[in-house]
């Protein structure tokens, strides 16, 4: 492992004015909204638009299917990184987890890169598809909030930063109150940014705790992980660690029972880190482009990389040993799938796919390993119109999902 001395940051960082304030909440179902009842929970993604940011929930059905249900104003603004490529402009965040939800504490958490803050949510009682705000929006502590991990008590939550401004920080929650900043816990990544960053290389994409919460590790686009050890009082190590590997490590998932990670990876495919060992192999996906996204089936026991740049889902097993293996790919014809989230509804598990290039969303059941199918898809802009909903494809980001009363 490599050192970085690394520099303090300092919350309290102006947010971007708007000239006027949106509507509190914008109904999506004009057509008769669905019984909360019969809803067995809900799923989230953001507008990210720079006028103001909405947080937008659907139902979760008893089959697995989605039903949208409303927009809640977070109070904050998106924001849109600058690719000087010409790949396309999807990703505005060139991240995974801008929203994060706690079961335990029955809230959702969202960035809003435009205004450098994160907003809390409280999942209502009898319809986890109706929000309400908690507090106002706290300051990310850093320039262009881009992605946030919550332990498992959910009264911890970290935020990475990706603009000129970057790095991690921290704060407790507690019910009623929201979030509180963690002492000792504003770390910088010391990366040579600007606000809004230009990428996707050399810009963080997610941040997640270890299993124990031992550890706070944040991938960059840069071939490496950047890790801080988290005391038992919540404080970070002064100085992260480095684990180097892959091209353009992405998304974070450990491998169940094992100290290892499975990183999405657009330079390659996927990289898988073992880090007992502070090494990494990068595996390749034939044809890919833009493998950003990730995530793990309990119930097929593999792992699902989302490649936007050619509309595929790869399912991927990785052994007992770290070995790794394709067992499928799927093509999601015009979708352009981004963030996606896994739920497990009625035993059976079920993809939620952010579908950006179609202003959608595509809900695939997993049937067991290799078997994945679409049960539904899901149209966005429709709706979003009816209801006056600014939305604009590129802008479009994140995946979470709630289930339970």
């Amino acid at each position: 492992m490599k050192y970085f001395t690394v520099l303090p940051l300092f919350l309290g960082l102006p947010s971007i004015a708007m000239a006027a304030t949106p509507p509190a909440r914008i109904s999506l179902c004009s057509n008769g909204c669905p019984s909360p009842a019969a809803a067995v929970g809900a799923a989230y993604f953001m507008t990210n638009q720079p006028s103001g940011n909405y947080l937008v929930s659907a139902t979760v059905e008893p089959d697995g299917t989605l039903a949208l249900y409303e927009a809640v104003y977070t109070e904050g603004t998106g924001g849109h990184g600058v690719r000087p490529d010409a790949i396309g402009p999807l990703d505005a965040l060139f991240s995974q987890g801008s929203i994060g939800v706690s079961a335990a504490q029955r809230f959702v958490a969202n960035v809003n890169a435009g205004s450098n803050t994160v907003t809390v949510f409280a999942v209502n009682t009898t319809n986890p598809a109706q929000l309400n705000v908690i507090g106002k929006p706290i300051s990310s502590g850093g320039e262009f909030p881009t992605s946030l991990a919550i332990n498992k008590a959910g009264n911890r939550l970290c935020v990475v930063n990706g603009g000129r401004v970057s790095g991690v920080s921290c704060y407790t929650f507690a019910a009623g109150a929201g979030l509180t900043p963690l002492s000792n816990t504003i770390r910088s990544l010391n990366l040579d940014q600007t606000t809004p960053p230009t990428g996707p290389s050399n810009t963080p994409s997610q941040v997640i705790f270890s299993p124990d919460e031992k550890q706070l590790i944040v991938s960059v686009k840069s071939g490496y992980l950047a890790v801080w050890n988290i005391s038992p009082d919540g404080s970070l190590s002064t100085n992260f660690q480095t684990v180097t590997g892959g091209i353009l490590p992405f998304s974070l998932s450990y491998v169940p029972g094992k100290n290892a990670i499975i990183a999405s990876d657009p330079g390659v495919g996927y990289d898988i880190f073992n880090m007992d060992t502070n090494t990494a192999v990068s595996l390749p996906i034939a044809g890919q482009t833009l493998t950003c996204w990730s995530v793990f089936s309990g119930e097929s026991g593999n792992f699902y990389m989302i490649d936007v740049g050619v509309s595929t889902i790869t399912e991927v097993e990785v052994t007992s040993s770290l070995g790794s293996s394709i067992v499928k790919q799927y093509t999601l014809g015009h979708d352009g799938p981004i963030d996606t989230a896994v739920a497990t509804v009625n035993n059976k598990d079920f993809m939620y796919s952010l579908a950006a290039n179609a202003t959608g969303i595509t809900v695939l059941s997993v049937n067991g390993p290799g078997q994945a199918k679409i049960s539904q898809r899901v149209n966005i802009s429709g709706p979003a119109q009816a209801a006056n909903l600014a939305l604009d494809s590129s802008h479009l980001q994140g995946m979470a999902t709630f289930i339970g009363k």
